[in-house]
């Protein structure tokens, strides 16, 4: 292994695998290449796994292994270079202009920029897929620009709508279902990347590279009846 992670049980038929605690992209690597490494390991037992920003979480059925015996299973894997994979980069539109910018104004206030200065900021970044969870779909990016660092709502504010594009603490997220949130909404895409009807449900995979379009309205609502008949809306690039 390439660290020495922390095994911390959770309960009788999870356990959770440590490797540091920061948002850092090789840290996230190391999360990303275990994974796959236990995948091709195919210990019996293992239901679920799941990549965080730092950590990975194993579900297992303890009627076909212990936690103990499983942590000895996952010191013996062997992880070599280039097992976390290459990762995939996307072009995904999103629209800055109103309904879709709700808070958009309110965070130019408060980082004393301007909401036209907010919105190519947060445009013009590279961001990172670190994980999903919170709620189906949610996806959490890296990447987001030091200038739009802004902490969270003291209070959640209104459900945001599908598609909207939060930031908040240093972090950067994809909303994909409509749900009040202490984050701010800076727009929203026209894209649908959750649908459970979809084999992987999820388009993005942990450690693909994001980039953002901007689109303006009228191109909003075309894209978003695009997607609605299954037209895939986001873009892979070489």
């Amino acid at each position: 292994m390439p660290a020495t992670p922390r095994f911390l049980p959770a309960g009788e038929s999870a356990l959770v695998v440590e490797f540091g605690a920061a948002i850092d992209p090789a840290l996230n690597d190391k999360v990303r290449a275990f994974d796959h490494a236990l995948a091709a390991a195919a210990i019996p037992g293992i239901v679920e796994t799941l990549p965080t920003y730092r950590s990975l979480m194993i579900h297992f059925d303890p009627r076909q292994v212990a936690t103990d015996a499983l942590i000895a299973e996952l010191r013996k894997l062997q992880i070599g270079p280039g097992a976390a994979g290459v990762p995939k980069h996307w072009s995904i539109p999103v629209c800055y202009e109103p309904p879709h910018a709700e808070d958009l104004a309110e965070v130019a206030a408060a980082l004393g920029l301007t909401a036209e200065r907010v919105a190519a900021l947060h445009a013009g970044a590279e961001y990172r897929v670190y994980m999903f969870g919170f709620a189906p779909g949610y996806v959490f990016l890296g990447g987001l620009p030091a200038e739009l660092n802004i902490s969270r709502r003291p209070k959640p504010r209104p459900p945001v709508p599908q598609g909207a594009l939060l930031i908040a603490g240093g972090q950067a997220l994809i909303a994909n279902r409509p749900m009040p949130t202490g984050w701010y909404n800076l727009g929203a895409t026209p894209a649908l990347l959750f649908d459970p009807k979809r084999s992987p449900p999820v388009a993005l995979d942990i450690g693909d590279r994001i980039r953002f379009t901007p689109v303006d309205g009228a191109a909003f609502a075309r894209l978003r009846r695009e997607a609605a008949e299954g037209a895939p809306v986001i873009e892979q690039k070489a």
